[in-house]
């Protein structure tokens, strides 16, 4: 079973061996998560998503590129819905997540709210959507660790933690 935690911090600093990204379609950087993470991982990040993705990636997809300069090995790269969007979706990144974290053999891997920024996915149900699909997916992923940018985020996640478990 896989444990999941929870962090207030920086995802690009995370000492794990994947980070997932909430990206855009495009795959080709932008704001927010994935903007940190493009500065933070350096321009092989940016050069593996146009060779992997080039036509971009679909909502609720997810794929890998390196690390490039992050303590993290992988990026796994996930494309939430847009809010007011289909919930299944925004599951659907969490599971895509782990499947390619599986694949990759990751045992650690550090994920922001996707959708929860400026993809306005009310952020309760962000973060039941999140804790609710790592704690009950099958993977071998030992540790999901849920990593907040504010200590207000970080109080609804370890609620729904302690709530959930």
């Amino acid at each position: 079973m896989t444990r999941v935690t929870a962090v207030l911090g920086d995802i690009t600093t995370q000492d794990v061996d994947a980070i997932v990204n909430a990206a855009n379609n495009r795959m080709r950087g932008g704001g927010g998560v994935d903007g940190a993470i493009h500065r933070a991982g350096g321009p092989s990040i940016l050069a593996d998503c146009v060779a992997r993705f080039p036509d971009g990636l679909a909502t609720g997809d997810a794929g890998w590129t390196t690390g490039g300069s992050l303590a993290a090995r992988w990026v796994i790269h996930t494309v939430g819905p847009v809010y007011p969007g289909e919930r299944d979706l925004l599951v659907s990144c969490y599971s895509r997540a782990l499947a390619v974290a599986d694949s990759l053999g990751a045992a650690t891997v550090a994920f922001p709210l996707i959708s929860a920024g400026v993809y306005g996915w009310p952020l309760d149900d962000a973060v039941l959507a999140a804790v609710t699909t790592l704690r009950t997916a099958t993977t071998s992923v030992a540790e999901a660790r849920i990593v907040a940018f504010s200590p207000a985020t970080l109080e609804v996640v370890e609620a729904t933690l302690a709530s959930s478990g």
